[in-house]
């Protein structure tokens, strides 16, 4: 018996993944685990962790024929490679999205561009370690926070760097509550976080549905590179703002949307194997992003700050640093630190106007950025 059960119990544990398991493969199944760990224990915006730390997981279990070429993972990530994704993503956020405090108070877009700072110091800071021009612009992409606008340039410019670049955008966006408060607070003090802004003024039912067409209007004459991403964005909103298809409005925003982020993080969790992204490239690209995060929060506190002044203190400077286009957790991340510092301080409607235009600042350093680089 001993004869014949050694034998099979060899044969066995070469049909598993044990003996293939590498310290790299331990490193990134521990990546995996903690990106879970702060989506389910700390709720760091677990609808993008649970999906990449599960996939991440995976990945990197040898044997695992889910990111193999005809699995389910890498059919997954062919929505992305193929930039199917990322625009139903923008259909769903439009569908969900009120333009209305962006509308109501336009002076507030300037620090959506402001905001944006992190772009191009990522970009500068990647070229000078070595990296190309294109690559250098997909990574300082990063720094504008839109996920779906960092793949899509990134698809177009440098479509290699993609897993490194899609993991560090979404990544630090649903770390925003740990990233950019230390950064507001060091530039700001205790009297300016706790002012309280007026009510924005009505928006009528006409402006709201009239800003979406022509939005879709002016950035496919001006930014046709990235047209497909803000048309998609404003056709969701004019679902929702139109009132005659709240069923098609209702199903963007809630069943498609949660449907193609379920897909997008499981493909981008996929891309995190450790032969593949275990490099010197992808630490230089994670420390690059952080910085963008961190300039592009404190560019936009700063302009929010001066603002203030000019306004004679009717700009909690706060809000400025949702103008990084992560939609709505910038918004959210300056509310709270606001009613950290004063419960009366109710700051999210105002913070959504410079998030939003963010949204439009990220598409604009974009757009530029391919029509100047793509090859």
């Amino acid at each position: 018996m001993d004869t014949l059960f050694v034998p099979l119990m060899g044969q066995l544990l070469h049909q598993t993944g044990l003996l293939d398991i590498t310290p790299g493969n331990i490193v990134m199944i521990i990546t995996g685990m903690v990106l879970l760990y702060l989506g389910i224990v700390k709720k760091y915006e677990p609808f993008l962790l649970v999906g990449i730390g599960f996939s991440c997981i995976v990945a990197n279990i040898p044997g695992s024929t889910l990111t193999k070429e005809g699995g389910l993972f890498w059919y997954s990530y062919q929505g992305v490679e193929n930039l199917i994704l990322p625009p139903l993503i923008f259909l769903g956020v439009g569908a969900m999205t009120d333009f209305g405090p962006m509308i109501a108070n336009p002076s507030l877009v300037i620090l959506g561009a402001a905001a944006h700072l992190g772009i191009f110091v990522a970009l500068i800071g990647a070229q000078s370690l070595g990296f190309s021009l294109q690559e250098a612009a997909s990574i300082g992409i990063i720094g504008g926070a839109d996920g779906p606008m960092a793949i899509y340039t990134t698809m177009k410019l440098a479509p290699h760097l993609l897993p490194q670049v899609s993991v560090a955008a979404y990544s630090y966006m649903a770390l925003m509550p740990l990233i950019q408060p230390p950064v507001m607070r060091l530039l700001t003090n205790r009297e300016e976080r706790k002012i309280m802004m007026k009510q924005p003024r009505y928006v009528s039912r006409l402006e709201k549905i009239a800003f979406p067409v022509v939005m879709a209007i002016i950035v496919n004459i001006f930014l046709p590179p990235v047209a497909p991403l803000i048309t998609m964005l404003m056709l969701g909103n004019l679902l929702r703002e139109c009132l005659v298809v709240t069923k098609l409005s209702e199903t963007a925003s809630n069943t498609l949307l949660n449907i193609v982020t379920l897909v997008l993080t499981v493909a981008i969790g996929s891309t995190m194997a450790a032969d593949t992204f275990l490099t010197t490239d992808t630490i230089l690209i994670i420390a690059l992003g952080l910085v963008a995060f961190a300039f592009g929060t404190g560019s936009g506190v700063v302009c929010a700050k001066l603002m203030n002044k000019i306004s004679g203190g009717r700009i909690n400077p706060l809000i400025g640093s949702a103008g990084i286009a992560s939609v709505p957790i910038a918004a959210r991340v300056s509310h709270l630190v606001g009613q950290q510092e004063s419960r009366s301080v109710f700051l999210l409607m105002h913070a959504m106007g410079p998030n939003l235009a963010g949204v439009f600042g990220t598409a604009i350093s974009g757009g530029i950025m391919l029509a100047l680089l793509s090859r």
